[in-house]
């Protein structure tokens, strides 16, 4: 599953012939996904904040199956239900090779910020390019992995980004900050 996560981070269409298109494939995409979640749940646990770690469980949760639950609607409004599970899976995979670009757009924007840009601009600028690449890394997987055009491959990222960022973020928009975020 990796090299297929690596071979289509490098936009290499034949890495979307190494996930499965079962139930158990899927499954097996997402759990990964959802360990570091739930580890910090626990540790939240242990360190006696138990609601604060509970929320931030759900909310994760919820960003991490938003891109199954509202590809899956379009997939099947576009008549692509027979490629989604594949395409959910690799979608959950992909996520891996995207944390390694995380971790080397940060270092680029460090090196960027002691080359004389400064501190938040060079982070600003490493966190762009690899809000970038993310998406079109997610186009091309959709693209690819449910065969649409490239259209409609940018309303599915578009949508899916939306409603994460809405579910996620829409309660600490909708209710103000906590106490606990204020300085």
């Amino acid at each position: 599953m990796l090299f297929g996560a690596c071979q289509l981070a490098l936009l290499r269409r034949e890495g979307m012939r190494e996930f499965g298109s079962t139930p158990a494939a899927f499954l097996a995409s997402v759990l990964p996904l959802l360990a570091f979640p739930f580890g910090e749940f626990l540790f939240g646990l242990v360190a006696g904040s138990g609601g604060e770690a509970l929320g931030g469980l759900l909310a994760a949760t919820v960003a991490l199956l938003t891109p199954a639950v509202v590809s899956e609607a379009l997939a099947h409004l576009w008549g692509r239900d027979d490629a989604w599970l594949r395409y959910a899976t690799a979608y959950n995979w992909t996520r891996w090779p995207l944390l390694l670009v995380l971790f080397f757009g940060m270092g680029a924007g460090g090196i960027l910020a002691g080359l004389g840009l400064g501190p938040a601009a060079g982070v600003s600028l490493g966190m762009v390019g690899v809000a970038f690449y993310g998406a079109v890394l997610d186009w091309f997987v959709a693209r690819v992995g449910l065969g649409l055009s490239g259209g409609r491959a940018v309303l599915l990222v578009l949508a899916v980004n939306v409603a994460a960022g809405a579910l996620f973020l829409g309660p600490t928009l909708l209710t103000g900050p906590s106490a606990t975020m204020l300085p």
